[in-house]
């Protein structure tokens, strides 16, 4: 998928379906993030300012129709939303760090959760949970996760999330690893992903490099 974008956002060159918003505020706010000293509450804000900001280029296509309503003036035919209303699925536990600043610009859509922990001698998700909303046919969904690295949890839940009857999903992070973009395309080539930044590679133990560490436990203080 090739979209002409306004100077806030591009396309990466080697990987489909992958949107990287290079707003200013988004990057300097993700330095901030990166950083080893930023402490526990600093990044937690950041984390929900952030996930506000990426919530408006995830949502930049959302259908809209036309009500009348009546300013203190005249009448006339607004835009608003159409449709159904969207669908936020948190991938446990550090999605909910970017839930909490979309729902803040949505407060309206419906909320779900998969729970996934990552094996680490075979770097392969686990389920653990699942709620969603009804009527997911219906819904655009978005899947947020701060950290895509190896693609194999983030796979799995759109998996799961499909089954559900979602049919029009997106995948909104903070950063991606191109191993992760590469395998969330080729098992769910139909997913547009939309992040602050393509990082480097990820190492032996499958973190992104330079990445900005376990984004859970920073965002818990766990560490």
């Amino acid at each position: 998928m090739r979209r002409i974008l306004s100077d806030n956002r591009r396309t990466d060159l080697t990987h489909e379906n992958l949107t990287i918003v290079n707003h200013p505020l988004v990057q300097h706010k993700l330095t901030l993030m990166r950083e080893q000293t930023t402490p526990t509450p600093v990044f937690r804000q950041l984390l929900r300012e952030i996930s506000m900001l990426l919530a408006y280029e995830v949502t930049r296509e959302l259908a809209l129709t036309s009500r009348r309503i009546e300013t203190p003036l005249m009448e006339m035919d607004a835009p608003s939303l159409a449709g159904k209303k969207l669908a936020l699925i948190s991938i446990l536990r550090a999605g909910n760090g970017l839930l909490d600043g979309v729902l803040e610009l949505v407060p309206s859509a419906r909320v779900g959760f998969v729970g996934l922990y990552r094996d680490e001698e075979k770097l392969r998700p686990v389920e653990y949970y699942f709620k969603v909303p009804g009527k997911l046919r219906d819904r655009l969904v978005i899947l947020v996760d701060p950290m895509l690295a190896t693609g194999h949890s983030a796979a799995a839940a759109v998996a799961r999330v499909k089954e559900a009857g979602a049919n029009n999903l997106r995948f909104m992070c903070l950063v991606a690893a191109p191993e992760g973009v590469r395998v969330m395309n080729r098992i769910h080539p139909d997913v547009q992903i939309t992040t602050a930044a393509l990082d480097i590679r990820l190492n032996e133990i499958g973190y992104i490099l330079p990445g900005l560490g376990d984004a859970g436990d920073r965002m818990f203080g766990t560490m």
